[in-house]
């Protein structure tokens, strides 16, 4: 098994597939301009890989903010349907700690859709808890 941050074109687009199960609005054509769009702001893509095959992928940042300093944001997490419980998951969250750490952020932080308890089961599994809610207002009319 391979964990690695997404450098090049082709490994983005490598991670596509797997990237639209939990994002099936975006489209392959369009999916390196987009990430390529958010990495201007920071954004980096990580991948776990296992016999040449994207297994599980995560968008993720560094912020920082007065009320916590600086930590790393998970914009996007995903396992492979087919791959899951197989560890993939749990393997990207703790080299995303340990990337974090190393790039003198205190914390991870992600926000989860409140329909996905699946989801949510993995994260308590993780260590993870609830600090907060997010709230969202929509600007466009």
């Amino acid at each position: 098994m391979r964990i690695a941050l997404a450098d090049t074109d082709a490994e983005i687009l490598r991670c596509f597939p797997v990237m639209q199960q939990l994002r099936p609005h975006l489209e392959e054509p369009e999916f390196l301009g987009r990430v390529a769009s958010q990495q201007r702001e920071g954004y980096r893509l990580a991948f776990v890989e296992r016999d040449g095959q994207v297994k599980a992928v995560a968008g993720v940042r560094m912020q920082e903010m007065l009320s916590r300093g600086r930590f790393l944001y998970v914009d996007d997490l995903v396992t492979d349907g087919a791959a899951r419980s197989e560890g993939y998951g749990e393997s990207l969250i703790e080299w995303l700690c340990e990337f974090g750490r190393a790039h003198g952020c205190s914390q991870l932080d992600l926000d989860s859709g409140s329909q996905r308890h699946e989801a949510h089961r993995f994260y308590f599994r993780e260590r993870m808890r609830i600090t907060a809610y997010h709230f969202s207002r929509s600007l466009t009319p």
